[in-house]
């Protein structure tokens, strides 16, 4: 017999942990013994583009119903064959397209191991075809009806999902707040244009949400109302007629991601009246695309380190400089978790 087949099991499950669910599978067939270790795998990691020829980036129609089928076929497999004395799975990544039975069927295999196993993190990256071909208004609202057809249909594996990725989706009026009331262990949420209509305000409520990204949304401004483990937001691409955020109950929050395009005529962006009352220490501000020559932004932070202060930046793109200055103080230096670009 070769070397690796006399290795003990542990050792064995240790190279194929860190192995996606494909490749894992494509080992396996070196060997009978081999055949029964999928089954007891601590982390379970299937990425529907794995599925993909080696060497293609792009996805057509075609290509994404065979891949999906595969991601489906590919989950029922290893679930079905899952090891019931092992009962934690320390991670189980699941990445796939959102298209009618196919992920209903992985949501329902997913939902019957939470029920027997003990999962420490799950998550799920629900892609859409919107993200590889240009797609209007009415793509998105058929896909937020799909996926809330698929949220409603699999409970138990929402419910146990602790990371939730997001793209391309308009939702209802209460879709979101359904999906954070379901989501009860969400630790990780992350939404890619996504949107409930224009013009509309996302409210947000989560007693276990640590870390919260919202990239290229339609949201008005963003209202985090009670998120007491909340310590990371980013917020990328907002509507810029007002302040970005309203802040509530989030003792925790320490690093905020804000990015924009800001143009000339945008109003100014005061972040003393929305963050002066949290405990952030770490601040990025991003002014993309239009060449604006001078951009203020006042702060007002009380950092470990330092007395509540106004800050005044200045960011000229043309020479990517930044200043500021003290209103109160005269000039000083920026802390050094303060980060801007411009």
């Amino acid at each position: 017999e070769d070397v690796l087949s006399n290795l003990p099991d542990h050792i064995l499950l240790t190279i194929l942990d860190r192995l996606n669910v494909r490749d894992a599978a494509r080992t396996c067939v070196l060997s009978r013994r081999w055949q029964q270790l999928p089954a007891m795998l601590s982390q379970i990691k299937l990425d529907v583009l794995d599925f993909l020829p080696e060497g293609t980036t792009a996805c057509y129609e075609r290509e994404i119903v065979r891949i999906n089928g595969a991601a489906v076929e590919a989950t029922k497999s290893i679930m079905s064959r899952r090891d019931p004395s092992r009962n934690t799975i320390h991670l189980l990544s699941m990445k796939f397209f959102l298209r009618d039975n196919d992920t209903i069927s992985i949501g329902h295999a997913v939902g019957q191991i939470m029920a027997t196993h003990k999962v420490e993190t799950a998550q799920f990256a629900i892609l859409t075809e919107a993200h590889y071909s240009r797609r209007g208004d009415d793509d998105l609202v058929y896909y937020g009806r799909n996926f809330m057809l698929f949220f409603e249909a699999c409970p138990g594996a929402f419910g146990g999902l602790t990371r939730l990725k997001l793209q391309d989706l308009r939702f209802g009026k209460s879709d979101i707040c359904n999906v954070l009331l379901t989501c009860k262990q969400l630790k990780h949420l992350r939404m890619f244009n996504c949107n409930s209509g224009v013009w509309t305000t996302l409210q947000v409520e989560h007693l276990e949400l640590g870390e919260l990204e919202i990239v290229n949304c339609s949201f008005r401004k963003v209202v985090l109302i009670s998120l007491p483990k909340l310590t990371q937001m980013a917020f990328h691409g907002w509507i810029a007629f007002q302040d970005p955020l309203s802040v509530g109950d989030v003792p925790l929050l320490e690093t905020v991601d804000l990015t924009n395009v800001c143009l000339s005529s945008h109003k100014m962006v005061k972040l003393s009246e929305f963050l002066g009352g949290t405990s952030v220490r770490n601040l990025r501000l991003g002014f993309e695309s239009e060449k604006v020559s001078r951009h203020r932004c006042f702060a007002s932070y009380g950092f470990t380190s330092f007395s509540t202060y106004i800050i005044t930046c200045l960011f000229d793109a043309d020479l990517g400089a930044t200043r500021t200055s003290d209103e109160t103080a005269g000039s000083r230096v920026l802390p050094a978790n303060f980060c801007a670009y411009g």
